[in-house]
């Protein structure tokens, strides 16, 4: 079970940020007055989620400034988990959008119902829709790069993934409007979007918990990396098995490692860390190993908790 290395670096992170920033941003003020003046709830919607997407990457930007900070003696792993806090601010951003959301689209809907008319200009809609559009592509191609590696950029991105599809359906409904005079599709692509953002808001906060609870990360195979250890010539046990991450891309590992007597009759302890912190390294992108070597039997007297 290999992984790739290429993680991304956190300055070429910020500047990704840094451009969806400017993107976004010059871009928001634009999507806001298109929607008051054309009426459009979908517009507003799509606004909102904009601004979301914005808070989420101002929010991304300074967890990647801090998280670059190096480490010191009462932050001994560095700064890197602050990725994982933005990743949970733009969660429960992005959950507080879709419930303000559904909640103006169904009132929309009951009044409509009722016979209060909500007249929506397509026209406007359609090329505020158009240019945010564009606008949410760009940021996206900036941001893809750098989405695998870190989670603070996934977060960023799929942000701004749902974004792009809410625009698609604002342009769908502005053309309903145009044709047919439905202005009801104005609120149900509100509804439409709403239900895009919650899926990936909780899958987001799903990544979160992971890290946060320190459970092993999802495509890290403990019994694997087991099996790798003990093919290690000398080592004849291994127990308590730790992995966990810092946050994406960085995980870390513990473990006891009986080994023959033979490795501390030879002096082979440095060569056998070594060997086994390079397999770690190598088959399964662990950046941080520490393994307690001792005599073989000695698991048997220990009470700690196994893996």
């Amino acid at each position: 079970m290999g992984h790739a290395h290429d993680h991304g670096s956190p300055s070429a992170d910020r500047r990704r940020l840094g451009i969806a920033i400017a993107i976004i941003g010059a871009f928001l003020v634009v999507q806001v007055v298109g929607g008051l003046l054309s009426g459009s709830l979908a517009l507003l919607a799509d606004a909102g989620h904009m601004t979301s997407d914005l808070l989420g990457l101002v929010i991304a930007l300074g967890a990647a400034l801090v998280a670059a900070r190096p480490a010191n003696d009462r932050q001994t792993y560095g700064f890197r988990r602050f990725e994982v806090f933005g990743a949970l601010a733009n969660g429960v951003i992005l959950i507080v959008v879709a419930v303000t959301v559904s909640a103006g689209a169904i009132g929309r809907l009951v009044s409509g119902a009722e016979g209060e008319a909500h007249e929506v200009a397509g026209g406007l809609m359609l090329a505020v829709a158009l240019a945010g559009l564009a606008a949410n592509i760009a940021a996206m191609l900036v941001l893809r790069s750098g989405a695998k590696g870190s989670m603070n950029v996934r977060g960023a991105y799929l942000e701004v993934l749902g974004d792009t599809i809410g625009s698609v359906l604002v342009i769908a409904a502005a053309v309903v409007i145009l044709t047919t005079g439905w202005n009801a599709a104005d609120a149900i692509a509100s509804l439409a979007i709403a239900a895009l953002i919650v899926p990936r808001a909780l899958l987001l906060l799903r990544d979160v918990m992971r890290v946060l609870s320190q459970s092993t990360p999802a495509e890290t195979d403990v019994a694997e990396i087991r099996e790798h250890i003990l093919r290690t010539r000398g080592v004849v046990a291994v127990h308590d098995v730790h992995v966990w991450a810092i946050t994406t891309g960085t995980h870390v590992f513990s473990a006891h490692v009986e080994v023959e007597p033979v490795v501390f009759a030879r002096e082979q302890v440095g060569a056998l860390l070594d060997e086994l912190g390079g397999c770690l390294s190598d088959h399964f992108d662990v950046e941080h190993s520490t393994f307690q070597l001792e005599p073989s039997g000695r698991g048997q007297h220990e009470h700690a908790t196994h893996a």
